[in-house]
């Protein structure tokens, strides 16, 4: 880090101090300002890799610089140093374009990590690459160019959409280019922890702290630390653990059950849901003051049926993992079904493209799938309690697919007295292809 610059601005020459001594016994040039005209004058002078500013100064405050730099300086990361418990302007300056923030009195660890991820940021390329999200369209084009954007930021982003259209694969993204890209990404999904775990899973535990704390256990804050946690569902935390997960939030410190002292922990927080959290708070489900920490920037994402002229390249993409898996040859797509593909509204979006593909591969033993390997008349007859909810077409019709699949394989079992490879034969599988389906069907123990 010897070649690096800060910039600190603080009218409170004790703090200035503290903190430019601290960067530079971490081998970093630190110059320091006392207010706005200072800073922009050695912005102008000089080049630097990162600038720390308090948020209240002699001619303004550090929002304003925030903004200027965010117009003059793009590249270079700029935190916030905020009074203690002041969160709203902390939010403020993140929705400005600030890089992060640290409260006073100046934790020097949690400074070190927020300095040692801003510096990382010159090893993170500027322009998007991001192959694992597919298609051409104005949509996702977009969306590329907002996940390399947000990569850059340390801002808590909640993440929205309908079902299947792929949050977990965006956060992931944003991740995957960013500072924080050697750490852990740590993906969970809030709907399907135990409630009364919760607070376990989410902070760790003393040895003895309750019944069945046989060891201490890490929490995935702690598993994380360094890297991204991604909040999936996070409408259904209950209201007692979103209250701990807003002090972990603001502090950047959790408490694990049992233990008499905070862990300072580094994560940045990615969010998902499929649910419309301001109806929540109004119906008292949702924290106010959660909804406004975790969606300090807001990340919707499209609906396969706004990019139609995406679905040939996902087709392909989706053809070749299955054949790969399968151990089968790549069948072809003809125009007639994939004009149906086109034409059909996906309201489980993307992740129902690959069920309707996955059955159409598995139960086609033609080279070329046809309109009728697409069957998406399954979906046409559902009732209009089932197509009010995105997820419940989705789960629906991943059943009735599921089901058919289920008694095509048994009949032909069946048929040639459960011998595999005949039935294998008869379905225009691999043995290893009907292996795979067995098993990812249960059926692989039931003879």
């Amino acid at each position: 880090m010897t070649n690096q610059k800060a910039l600190i601005v603080d009218d409170e020459p004790d703090i200035r101090e503290l903190i430019i001594m601290t960067l530079e016994r971490m081998g970093i040039e630190c110059h320091g300002a006392a207010d706005l005209a200072q800073a922009n004058k050695l912005l102008a002078e000089k080049s630097f890799d990162l600038c720390l500013t308090d948020m209240r100064l002699p001619d303004g405050d550090g929002i304003d610089l925030v903004r200027t730099m965010q117009q003059l300086y793009p590249c270079i990361p700029v935190a916030v140093i905020t009074a203690f418990g002041n969160m709203d302007l902390a939010v403020t300056a993140l929705k400005a374009g600030a890089f992060d923030f640290v409260s006073k009195p100046v934790n020097l660890g949690i400074l070190r990590d927020l300095v040692n991820t801003a510096m990382r940021l010159a090893e993170v390329p500027q322009t998007p690459t991001v192959p694992r999200l597919l298609g051409e369209s104005t949509a996702i084009k977009s969306l590329r160019l907002m996940i390399a954007k947000l990569a850059r930021s340390q801002a808590p982003v909640l993440i929205t959409g309908a079902s299947g259209t792929g949050k977990e694969l965006v956060a992931r993204l944003i991740h995957e280019q960013g500072p924080r890209a050697e750490k852990p990404f740590v993906p969970v999904n809030c709907g399907a922890i135990p409630r009364e775990l919760m607070e376990s899973e989410f902070f760790g535990h003393k040895k003895g702290s309750f019944t069945g704390a046989i060891a201490d256990k890490e929490g995935l804050f702690q598993t994380a630390n360094g890297g991204t946690l991604f909040l999936d569902e996070v409408a259904e935390l209950p209201l007692y653990l979103q209250v701990k997960l807003l002090r972990a939030i603001q502090e950047k410190a959790v408490l694990p059950i049992g233990n008499q002292k905070e862990i300072n922990v580094d994560v940045r927080i990615l969010s998902a849901t499929n649910k419309d959290l301001g109806a929540m708070i109004q119906a008292g489900e949702f924290r106010q003051d959660l909804y406004y920490r975790i969606n300090v920037i807001e990340l919707t994402l499209p609906p396969l049926n706004t990019r139609t002229e995406d679905i040939p390249i996902l087709c392909d993409a989706i053809l070749d993992r299955l054949v790969k898996s399968l151990g089968i040859k790549k069948p072809k797509i003809d125009k007639p079904a994939l004009a149906l593909l086109m034409n059909y509204g996906f309201p489980g979006n993307v992740r129902e493209l690959e069920n309707i593909l996955e059955r159409a591969v598995t139960l086609s033993d033609k080279a070329v799938i046809h309109v009728d390997d697409i069957q998406l008349q399954t979906s046409a007859t559902m009732s209009e309690s089932e197509t009010t909810s995105p997820a419940a077409p989705e789960d629906n019709l991943g059943k009735v697919l599921g089901d058919i699949e289920r008694e095509k394989i048994i009949q032909a079992l069946e048929d040639n007295r459960w011998n595999k490879t005949a039935a294998a034969k008869q379905l225009g599988l691999t043995l290893r292809a009907l292996r795979y389906r067995l098993q990812k069907l249960g059926l692989d123990k039931k003879k």
